[in-house]
C-alpha cells in the first residue's frame, strides 16, 4: 500500500522501536486492516493502524509526531476510526497501552476506555525490560 513509506517513517519519529515499510505493507494487506493519518501541509502529523476482527475492532498502533502531541490529534484519530469501524458493524474497539503510561491511560479512560486485562510483557523496549500492557475496551454504543 502507498501509505507503508509514510507510516515507516512517522512510526520511527514516534518510537524507540520503529516497524519498516515492509512490516507496514505487511499489516496493511491483511484482511479487515486500516489506517488513518492527519497531515498539515503535506507533513504526516499522526497515524491510526486497527484491524476489523467481526464485531470488535484492534487498535494496532497509534502514533503522533513528538512536535504535534497534545493538539488533538490522538482524539481526532481514534474518532475517527472509532467512527469508521462501527459503521462497518464493529460493536467495540480494543487496544493495549504499557501499565507505566500513565498518560495514555488517563486519555484512554477519558475516552471511554476501560481496562479489561493484562498482558505480561507485552511491549518491547530496546535496552530494557519489556513492558506489561493493560488492555482496554471500549463499547462503540453511540
Amino acid at each position: 500500500p502507498a501509505d507503508a513509506e509514510i507510516l515507516a517513517a512517522l512510526h520511527g519519529v514516534c518510537f524507540a522501536e520503529a516497524w519498516d515499510a515492509a512490516a507496514f505493507c505487511g499489516l496493511l494487506c491483511s484482511p479487515g486492516s486500516s489506517a488513518s493519518i492527519v497531515s498539515a501541509d503535506d507533513a504526516p502529523l499522526g497515524f491510526l493502524l486497527w484491524r476489523l476482527l467481526g464485531e470488535e475492532a484492534k487498535v494496532i498502533t497509534l502514533g503522533v509526531h513528538p512536535d504535534h502531541r497534545r493538539a488533538g490529534i490522538t482524539s481526532l484519530l481514534l474518532s475517527d476510526a472509532m467512527v469508521r469501524v462501527a459503521a462497518q458493524g464493529a460493536m467495540s474497539m480494543v487496544l493495549e497501552v504499557p501499565v507505566d503510561n500513565a498518560p495514555a491511560r488517563d486519555f484512554y479512560s477519558g475516552q471511554g476506555f476501560l481496562e479489561v486485562g493484562s498482558r505480561r510483557g507485552y511491549f518491547r523496549r530496546p535496552g530494557g525490560p519489556p513492558a506489561d500492557a493493560l488492555v482496554l475496551r471500549r463499547s462503540l454504543a453511540f
